[in-house]
């Protein structure tokens, strides 16, 4: 015990010099990393990632329509800038590195063809990096580069598609990050458009890239603001996946050859386009300034295609009857706006001929359809033939159609949204939107890309919903006032007190409601028996319930009897009720006397 006593005692004086050293390198390089965060160019890049809100993992499980249930931080005069890709030597050398491709085959005719008249101007889009010079017919002279600054791989999706946004400009106004952009007035007019489209599918999908975002729309205002006075600039994609359909319909499509792409696109639809804004980061639509009920200036939307425009309404019912007297409702409520425009309701088979007689009756015009299996589901399930929504992009005598779950009640004249491309819809959780109302443009090619997809793309709710959500990713955000949602996920005084003003306005300030949970006409007039169960209870408001049954009860007599009660359903009502009264539930709605006549009908 000496001998270890005395050899520590020597070793010590050493580990104290080591330790002092270690201390000086280390407050010296504290000092210097203090100095370069301090330094112009860091705080630059760490402040423009200072977002809105909060984005710990508590927040991003919040599911809310209100303000006060996302975690949002604001700070006042900061504005997200963009995230460029810094040039690193790798780069550098990376778009030296040039790559020689054989002309298309029909690039070649087209060019050729056009070189006769007159030289062919073309416009080359994230193309540094192709070898084109030993193309025949295009001259070094006729080409240019268009210069901008990519973005980077740290400018995410979620800052372009937040899941909330400040809609009511209670604290802020909505903005959206920059995305760079040429400068388009210092190049003249193009021909022809070519460009490379960056492309992580299939590995990773039908990517969220907002690099890939930013080459289509440039290529779009391209087209737009230096194509030919005539409007037949055409533009050529290379690319391993196909390009976005959101921006580039596949209308449009001349050809298709290995990975090159011929477009001649609808010069009206894609300046429309671009008119909207980059994500959902901003409104597509401010419905409203301080006053709901004053009319939109709708000369800051329309667009003139030249031609009288085909619109519609539209539903669909399949597999069941039990959203018919939904349908029935949902009809009188649109038809009580003034509306014009045709109603179109998609049913297949499993309605029977007294229930296609009603919804005729209410105002439908009929389309009957074979239903489509979601070949992910599960056999009986209850998204087994969800898919059938597809058929929506069939109905090409319309241009346009505004899709409405049959779940949901119109309390305002709607109209306008005829004057938004596809995809316009209301945001839901995270990126995605709510597929309860959108607008779509038919087309027989968009139903063949969706149904070819089917096996391939991965619905992330097993729905129709998750699936168009990975096809249409770039989509424009109207209010959460055009889909107002029947839930309360915060579960709070403030939002409940919020949410049932906005359900019970009069006039309304909602432009619909939508009923989650079980539905009303499944429930008694009385209440809303979403009460009487526990995890349903989410989805319980007797001022939207009421409000239901005000557009139910200004129905004619003979719509009505097509929402009565079945035997089976009474039966099931009175046992939640007996079950919430043996829960002894607090709001006590199961003490309430039960004077529906339905449950005697």
């Amino acid at each position: 015990m000496v001998l270890k006593k005395v050899t520590m005692m020597k070793v010590t004086p050493s580990k104290a010099i080591v330790i002092k050293i270690n201390l000086f390198f280390l407050t010296f390089f504290l000092v210097v990393y203090g100095f370069l965060l301090l330094s112009p160019s860091t705080s630059t890049i760490s402040s423009s990632w200072s977002y809105y809100y909060d984005q710990s993992p508590a927040a991003s499980l919040i599911r809310c329509s209100l303000r006060e249930c996302h975690h949002k931080k604001v700070e006042d005069g900061l504005k997200m800038k963009a995230v460029l890709e810094e040039e690193t030597e790798s780069n550098s050398r990376k778009k030296r590195k040039m790559v020689k491709r054989e002309i298309p085959s029909f690039l070649s005719a087209n060019v050729s063809r056009h070189n006769i008249i007159h030289k062919l101007k073309i416009g080359l889009v994230n193309m540094e990096d192709e070898d084109i010079s030993d193309w025949k017919y295009i001259r070094g002279e006729d080409i240019k580069h268009i210069k901008f600054q990519k973005a980077s791989k740290n400018f995410e999706w979620k800052d372009l598609f937040p899941e909330w946004i400040d809609e009511e400009e209670e604290t802020d106004s909505p903005t959206c990050p920059e995305i760079p952009m040429p400068d388009y007035t210092s190049y003249g007019k193009f021909d022809m458009v070519m460009v490379k489209l960056p492309c992580r599918y299939p590995e990773e999908g039908w990517a969220r890239d907002v690099l890939r975002l930013q080459v289509h729309l440039i290529a779009a205002n391209l087209l737009v603001k230096n194509g030919r006075k005539d409007g037949n600039t055409k533009v050529v994609f290379l690319s391993e996946c196909r390009p976005m359909m959101e921006i580039f319909r596949c209308d449009d499509m001349v050809v298709n050859e290995g990975n090159w792409w011929l477009y001649k696109p609808d010069m009206v639809r894609l300046q429309h386009k671009i008119s909207m804004p980059i994500g959902s980061c901003r409104l597509a639509l401010p419905l409203w300034g301080k006053g709901i009920n004053d009319v939109y200036n709708l000369t800051k939307l329309t667009f003139d295609t030249g031609k009288q425009r085909r619109e519609a309404y539209v539903t669909v019912l399949h597999s069941s009857e039990a959203y018919v007297c939904g349908a029935i409702t949902l009809a009188q409520s649109i038809t009580r706006t003034g509306t014009k425009r045709d109603l179109v309701i998609l049913i297949d088979a499993s309605i029977s001929q007294p229930k296609r007689d009603a919804l005729a009756a209410a105002g439908w015009k009929i389309r009957m359809i074979k239903r489509i299996r979601n070949p992910r589901a599960e056999k009986d399930s209850y998204n087994e033939y969800n898919y059938s929504k597809f058929r929506l992009w069939q109905l090409t005598d319309y241009d346009k159609v505004i899709f409405i779950d049959a779940d949901i009640v119109i309390l305002r004249n709607s109209d306008l949204l005829f004057n938004f491309p596809q995809m316009s819809a209301t945001g839901n959780d995270g990126s995605i939107f709510n597929s309860g109302i959108m607008a779509i443009e038919p087309s027989n090619c968009t139903f063949k890309i969706l149904m070819e997809k089917r096996k391939e793309i991965i619905s992330y709710n097993g729905g129709d919903q998750g699936f168009l959500n990975e096809v249409f990713v770039w989509w424009h955000r109207w209010p959460r006032r055009v889909n107002f949602l029947k839930n309360f996920w915060a579960n709070t005084t403030l939002e409940s007190s919020v949410k049932n003003h906005l359900f019970g306005a009069d006039p309304p300030k909602l432009y619909s409601i939508h009923f989650l949970g079980i539905k009303p006409w499944l429930c008694y007039r009385d209440y809303d028996c979403n009460w009487n169960i526990g995890d349903q209870r989410v989805y319980a408001s007797d001022v939207a319930h009421r409000r239901w049954w005000r557009v139910h009860d200004a129905m004619d007599k003979s719509l009505q009897k097509f929402c009565e009660l079945t035997p089976r359903r009474r039966i099931e009502l009175d046992w939640d009720k007996k079950l919430a009264r043996g829960m002894g539930l607090q709001d006590e709605h199961w003490k309430i006397n039960i004077s529906d006549p339905r449950r005697h009908v």
